[in-house]
Parts: structure tokens; C-alpha cells; sequence
């Protein structure tokens, strides 16, 4: 049975596909901010959710999406082809360290939604595998590769468990030309701690700015800041 996620302007076909649309993908392509930007990569598109939503929000970008499980990247070809950003986007069948080696070009906007389970009990699933599991050496390829391809002003932003997050930090100790713009701290609750942390690198030197970002007024009730970050995206707003 086919599963289907519908957006306002788009539909994804998550089918068989190990990660399915999730709250992550959905805010970290709503609440980065970025100006106006002519080229784009998704790093690790899965669906293509983010990817998508970007050609929505930028008209006038073209993006290029990178894949590496073969299923998953057919998945987010069909997406794309059936979308009304068909002409903007393109598909990458590749680990994102490859593609990188061999793309010439810089990028104004790099986003990423990566598998973050790392040093977790690896899954049965060889699916679920590719789809969550990472390592040191990932991250460490795509903060350096990002420092090469990023244009003057581009940026590069990830979504992360907090955890993970520390890694980052430490990974670009040794990569100076990068510096953390902004952290964005997701929580569920007012209460609550923050669960995930979207971050904002580039090549501006400053103090990092730091948001609090709350998904539910109380349980089941979404926060207005939430539902006015997306409602030009999911149907329920």
C-alpha cells in the first residue's frame, strides 16, 4: 500500500522508504534563513522533503539533491518529477563525499538533516541501516567540504540531536574558517529541554546567536509560532 504525505504544493511518496517524513526534515527547511539563494544542496535528501520545500520557499534556486541509498534516491527522483519544481531540482545517486570530490561549483545555501545515530545499537533493518546510522568521519567530510563549497556569504545549516551537536563543535575546532552564526534550540514544551538543535555556519565572525523554538502549546496543541512557520506547507494549518 502506497504511503503518501500531502503538502499544500507538493506530494512526497515515502513508500518503502526507511526514514519517513518527520517533524526534523519539516523544521529545519522552514526555519532556516537564508537570503534569496541561487544554488542549493541537500545533503542526504531521502525523500526529497527538504529539498522540495526549498524550491518552494526560493523560486528563482536551483537545487541539487544527494542520495546515497539507491531505492530512496529512485523515491525522491518520482518526487520531484511530480512536483512543480521538477525543473530546478536534480537528483544525485551518491555518498555526499564523492559528489563533493567531483563538483566543481560553490553553493549559496547547504543543508542537512543527517543520520545521527551514532555509537547507538546499529539496526536489523539494512534499510534503516544507510538511512540512520553515521560517523565521525561524515560529519567531518561535510564540514570541510562545505568550508571549499560554500560561497562568501553561504551557509550551511544542520539539524542535530544535542549530543551530536558537541561533535559538530569540536569537528570545526579544526576548520577555522567556519564559525557557528546561530544555534536554534527545538523544544517540545516550554518546559521541556531541548531535544534538537539546528545550527547556522558560515564565514562570519561573531557571537553565536542563540533561539529557543517551542513545538506544542500543550500536548496535541501546536504552538502559533509553529503553526505560522508552516502553514504555507502542511495542510493541517
Amino acid at each position: 500500500m502506497a504511503s503518501l504525505f500531502y503538502f499544500k504544493q507538493f506530494c512526497i511518496d515515502q513508500t518503502d522508504c526507511a526514514m519517513k517524513v518527520n517533524t526534523d526534515g519539516v523544521l529545519l527547511a522552514a526555519i532556516l534563513d537564508s537570503v534569496l539563494p541561487t544554488k542549493i544542496l541537500d545533503v542526504g535528501t531521502g525523500t526529497g522533503l527538504i529539498a522540495l520545500m526549498l524550491a518552494q520557499r526560493f523560486p528563482s534556486a536551483l537545487i541539487d539533491a544527494v542520495e546515497i541509498d539507491e531505492n530512496t534516491a529512485k523515491t525522491a527522483k518520482m518526487n520531484f518529477s511530480e512536483s512543480p519544481f521538477l525543473n530546478r531540482i536534480r537528483l544525485f545517486h551518491s555518498s555526499i563525499e564523492r559528489y563533493l570530490l567531483n563538483y566543481d561549483g560553490q553553493y549559496d545555501l547547504i543543508v542537512s538533516n543527517p543520520p545521527f545515530f551514532i555509537n547507538s545499537l546499529r539496526s536489523k533493518d539494512p534499510l534503516k541501516e544507510i538511512a540512520r546510522h553515521t560517523d565521525y568521519s561524515f560529519f567531518e567530510n561535510l564540514l570541510k567540504e562545505s568550508a571549499n563549497k560554500l560561497s562568501n556569504k553561504g551557509l550551511l545549516y544542520i539539524i542535530l540531536p544535542i549530543e551530536t551537536s558537541k561533535m559538530i563543535e569540536k569537528i570545526m575546532a579544526s576548520i577555522p574558517e567556519l564559525k557557528i552564526i546561530a544555534e536554534i534550540l527545538i523544544h517540545s514544551f516550554t518546559a521541556s529541554k531541548p531535544h534538537r538543535k539546528v545550527l547556522q555556519i558560515g564565514f562570519k565572525i561573531s557571537e553565536p546567536m542563540v533561539k529557543n523554538f517551542i513545538i506544542y502549546e500543550k500536548a496535541g496543541i501546536y504552538t502559533s509560532e509553529y503553526r505560522m512557520l508552516l502553514k504555507d506547507f502542511l495542510t493541517i494549518f
